[in-house]
């Protein structure tokens, strides 16, 4: 390694390493959490994620952990979204299946549409309802970094989208899970509801395998179905930007850990990967998407919530019961 590239990658670790480190702590400690207390609802990516959340808003977390904690929430969340392709099998997706894209491609364009119109006539600003609707719909905080590459809001308007796409997103990570025998479903249809309706990849993951390994496995493909979904609707949203005569040179960002997640898929599916790989796999798997949820959790500012006011938080309310009451109608006429 050349003797430029090795100082660079030095530094770069040890920028990363306190924040990695407290992430990966707190994923430890809420995973022997669990296990100690042994209640099937409280999960360890629930334990992180409100921990992280607590330790955000309750203390001044030193501005040294941001650059490792937006490394765990970015980077090693999506290598363990491709991590869990290696539970999968091609079979698995299929079950998915037809009518399970269709809810999902409905639920998303509608809950969409509802969030950004409801926002018109609640007089919330224009690229702050956009925002908020593209995070409710696709996938959250990311949504809202990608579609804001053609919305342009202000950097007011993406802190507030984010914060409020993460809180009704977690509240649908802990509600979910108790929601789910009321409701009379099968693990295959709440997986699909979870994957359909919760914001976040790591929320979902956290509310699907909740309820056992094939509720987790629906609840995965379906969302990684959904994100799939994100670049023609900046596309769509791009055209329509250029139409009104704005500034619109954003461009569809490939999602490129789902792409992995899919070679994940095959390569399982085709028996390269032996059986004795997996639960090692597993763990690491385990271990990266709680390390996640605790760096979302401390992300989490909810002090942002007040920064424009109430009526987009009420605005992410609504678009947060519509997604959830829709997606639950459709996967059970489906």
């Amino acid at each position: 390694m050349p003797l430029g590239l090795a100082a660079r990658t030095r530094t770069a670790l040890i920028a990363l390493a306190p924040g990695l480190g407290l992430t990966l702590a707190m994923a430890l400690g809420a995973m022997a959490l669990a296990r100690g207390l042994g209640v099937a609802a409280l999960t360890p990516m629930g334990i992180a994620m409100l921990g992280g959340v607590a330790l955000r808003n309750l203390t001044a977390l030193p501005a040294r952990f941001e650059p490792g904690v937006a490394f765990t929430l970015k980077r090693i969340l999506r290598a363990g979204v491709v991590l869990l392709g290696f539970r999968l099998t091609l079979g698995d997706v299929a079950a998915v299946g037809a009518p399970g894209v269709a809810v999902i491609a409905v639920v998303l364009g509608a809950t969409f549409v509802f969030t950004k119109a409801l926002g018109r006539a609640m007089g919330v600003e224009r690229g702050l309802a956009e925002l908020i609707a593209a995070g409710t719909s696709v996938c959250g905080a990311s949504a809202v970094l990608a579609v804001n590459t053609v919305t342009r809001a202000e950097e007011e308007d993406v802190a507030y989208a984010i914060a409020c796409v993460t809180l009704f997103g977690t509240l649908s990570m802990l509600g979910f899970p108790l929601l789910a025998n009321a409701l009379g479903m099968d693990a295959a249809q709440y997986g699909l509801w979870a994957g359909a309706a919760i914001h976040e990849v790591a929320q979902v993951v956290g509310a699907a395998f909740s309820q056992g390994e094939a509720a987790g496995q629906a609840g995965t493909v379906a969302k990684l179905t959904r994100v799939m979904m994100l670049a023609p609707l900046i596309l769509v949203l791009g055209g329509l930007a250029r139409a009104r005569g704005g500034a619109a040179g954003g461009r569809a960002p490939a999602p490129w850990f789902v792409f992995g997640f899919l070679a994940a898929v095959g390569a399982n599916s085709t028996g390269l990967v032996p059986a004795a790989a997996h639960p090692p796999v597993a763990e690491a798997t385990g271990l990266m998407l709680t390390a996640a949820l605790a760096a979302m959790g401390l992300g989490t500012d909810l002090r942002k919530l007040r920064l424009k006011g109430l009526r987009p938080l009420l605005l992410g309310a609504a678009g947060w019961l519509f997604i959830s009451s829709l997606a639950a109608g459709l996967v059970r006429l489906v």
